[in-house]
């Protein structure tokens, strides 16, 4: 069965420097363990291809059901020198939100 991952979770994203963070955090329990499961960092840099060249990393902070992803490369530099529309990756939550897991 497939889902899109705004059904489950919601998130946040900014910047760090040249690097986006991004932030899922599930619902409930039942959409952690699904995150957990099926959002990887491998899922998330094919995702993006074309916008992220560096590496993704993940974090899980179970205590708050929750993954952070940081996609190192991705912004053009950063805030201040970067020519991109969305220099601070302020919209790039909202992109991975649309993504389908198979479940």
């Amino acid at each position: 069965m497939k889902i899109r991952l705004i059904e489950i979770a919601h998130g946040r994203s900014g910047d760090k420097g040249d690097a986006a963070n991004i932030g899922i955090i599930a619902y409930d329990d039942k959409g952690f363990e699904i995150i957990k499961k099926h959002l990887t960092e491998e899922k998330v840099k094919k995702h993006f291809e074309g916008i992220c060249f560096g590496k993704v990393e993940r974090f899980e902070l179970p205590n708050i059901r929750a993954l952070n992803f940081l996609l190192h490369n991705t912004l053009g530099g950063g805030g201040t020198v970067s020519l991109k529309h969305d220099a601070q990756g302020k919209t790039l939550a909202a992109a991975l939100l649309r993504m389908e897991l198979e479940v």
